[in-house]
């Protein structure tokens, strides 16, 4: 079983307020769930309006599957979103059993 792990770290920069912020990043995430069947958490800045961190994970029997899907997502924000500024991507892939 192999676990992929990734962080994004957006910026909200036309975001005005934390509801503003819940829209555009709940969004995100139904999106991402739907369309790559990924588990999806805002994890931290969760008080600040403009900043946003996402962690998604991705379970398979193939780490280069996890990793494909989890690049597909980066580019999936990257591409859909452009009022969302990504500040930083990592994915980190890890071996159980």
């Amino acid at each position: 079983m192999n676990i992929s792990v990734c962080k994004l770290e957006l910026r909200l920069p036309e975001n005005e307020s934390l509801k503003g912020k819940r829209q555009v990043i709940q969004s995100i995430i139904t999106r991402l769930q739907n369309r790559y069947n990924v588990s999806v958490a805002e994890v931290d800045n969760q008080d600040l309006w403009q900043r946003a961190t996402l962690g998604i994970t991705c379970v398979s029997n193939h780490r280069k599957h996890a990793n494909e899907i989890l690049s597909s997502v980066v580019n999936f924000v990257a591409q859909n979103y452009p009022d969302v500024e990504m500040l930083s991507s990592e994915i980190e892939a890890f071996s159980a059993f």
